[in-house]
């Protein structure tokens, strides 16, 4: 396919909405067809003080609906060495973004110690920061770890610190592009040499009133507190919170390390809109056009071969069809009436993480490529008569993922910044799995288990106890299991 070595998914971990804080989850909310929109908690602000149906009310939302992580201030701060001072300055999207780059680390069977002192960079995309708008209210009450605890280049750097990665460690802020902006960075940081594995995050933490208001104000956010993706009924987006990483290698070191890959990254590109016709947030058809064929160029693929796009989807009524528009005159070339292009947005499940957003979609590619299946996309009751209809379709109900002609299907994730930046992902399926060796009959395994406090070993054990009964026994083996525990975790005190 491509010249240059496929990049391996070998890990995945998730803070998002709907309880979905992990990748097992996230799927099941995928394919349950899960809503998981919610008024605003009362501890994030009054959504009845701030609701007003008039968008034009000053110093109000047209919303009172977000997506929103469970027990957003709770962090074992403990666990990473962080002192209870420190912790309390430290914004939730630097924890969420500690918690899940270790548990992409680990989900990928790689003890984090193991990476102490190597190439690894760290690449996160971040945008917003509500945080020092809740501390800085009190001066008497900033300290010497206020700014550290919140600016955005720290997001990434942390991560570094705490784990000893030597590799390139960076912030990436192109709005809502930024995480996978981050990841065409850390892609070519790979393919180019300069670092042997990646951690690419993305954070967006939704805690004071005042972003909402001013996205409500430009007339971006749905009153109804939905992402309506591709309906005629779209009529903007709704705001969410959350995290994720992935951990990223070449395929060979993959192999080496004998890792389980989920997916390949097969190509990326990313641009900007330039001078686009109806102001500095409206897309630009042509630009989006332009990078899909870049990836496609870039790795040799055929139109035909992608079978479904990720889309970015926000619903709104002018930028979600000019994105169908764009993937239908890109890979619709060549495709015969009756394969059309799958396209979807995980937006109408969980909305709209902003600098976030892109590692969503990636997972949920990720996932789409493991289960060869397309979940439903939300809330598509009637389509947008803008959408280019004969060429592409949007799946309402969970579906088969197309595979034209026994070809490898591709599947692409798409990603805008309001700013005029774009970036897109082609992935394709992991390669078959050599066979493991045969266990000797009766062979005694060992399953170590270790946590760093007793009520987090207790906890520990309950989590491993709800893998073993909700797995069927035939999808794994003892050895297996414990031979992960025994070598893919940190082992603690």
């Amino acid at each position: 396919m491509a010249e240059r070595e496929p990049i391996a998914i070998v890990g995945m971990a998730c803070r998002f909405p709907g309880g979905a804080n992990d990748p097992g989850a996230f799927w099941d909310l995928l394919r349950g067809g899960v809503d998981a929109i919610s008024e605003v908690p009362v501890e994030r602000w009054n959504a009845a003080r701030f609701h007003h149906p008039n968008a034009a009310a000053p110093g109000r939302m047209v919303t009172r609906w977000g997506g929103f992580v469970e027990n957003a201030n709770a962090f074992d701060a403990a666990f990473f060495g962080i002192a209870p001072r420190e912790a309390s300055c430290i914004d939730p999207q630097h924890r969420w973004l500690l918690e899940t780059g270790w548990e992409a680390l680990e989900d990928a069977g790689l003890p984090p110690e193991a990476l102490a002192g190597s190439r690894t960079g760290v690449f996160v995309g971040i945008s917003h920061s509500d945080y020092p708008m809740l501390q800085r209210g009190d001066a008497p009450s900033i300290d010497r770890y206020t700014n550290i605890g919140s600016a955005l280049s720290i997001a990434a750097n942390r991560l570094s610190y705490l784990l000893d990665l030597r590799g390139p460690s960076l912030a990436v802020d192109t709005a809502c592009s930024s995480s996978l902006v981050a990841l065409h960075l850390a892609a070519r940081s790979l393919w180019s040499g300069e670092c042997d594995h990646a951690v690419v995050g993305g954070a967006n933490a939704l805690l004071t009133p005042e972003g909402s208001i001013g996205f409500s104000q430009a007339h971006m956010l749905s009153p109804r507190g939905r992402c309506r993706a591709f309906d005629a009924g779209a009529d903007g987006y709704v705001r969410a919170e959350g995290a994720a990483a992935v951990l990223l290698v070449p395929l060979r070191t993959a192999r080496s390390l004998n890792l389980q890959v989920r997916a390949l990254l097969v190509g990326t590109a990313s641009n900007q809109d330039g001078h686009s016709i109806g102001g500095l947030t409206v897309p630009n058809q042509d630009a989006q056009e332009a990078m899909i064929r870049d990836v496609l160029q870039s790795v040799g693929a055929d139109p035909r071969d992608v079978a479904y796009v990720e889309a970015h989807g926000t619903g709104t009524p002018v930028g979600d069809p000019i994105e169908a528009r764009a993937l239908a005159a890109v890979l619709s070339d060549g495709r015969a009436t009756d394969e059309p292009l799958l396209i979807g947005s995980v937006k109408t499940n969980v909305g709209h993480l902003e600098p976030a957003s892109g590692l969503a979609g990636l997972i949920k590619a990720v996932l789409v490529l493991e289960h060869r299946a397309v979940p439903p996309s939300l809330h598509f009751e009637k389509p947008n008569p803008r959408l280019p209809l004969d060429r592409i379709r949007v799946p309402d109900r969970l579906t088969p993922l197309p595979c034209a002609d026994g070809r490898t299907p591709l599947v692409g994730v798409n990603s805008f910044g309001f700013g005029g930046s774009n970036a897109h992902a082609l992935l394709a399926p992991a390669p078959r799995p050599e066979e493991p060796p045969v266990a000797t009959a009766n062979e005694p395994c060992l399953f170590p288990l270790s946590a760093r406090s007793p009520g987090a070993l207790t906890e520990y054990a309950g989590a491993f106890a709800q893998c073993l009964a909700a797995n069927d026994s035939a999808s794994f083996s003892l050895r297996d299991f414990c031979a992960a525990a025994a070598l893919g975790k940190s082992h603690h005190p």
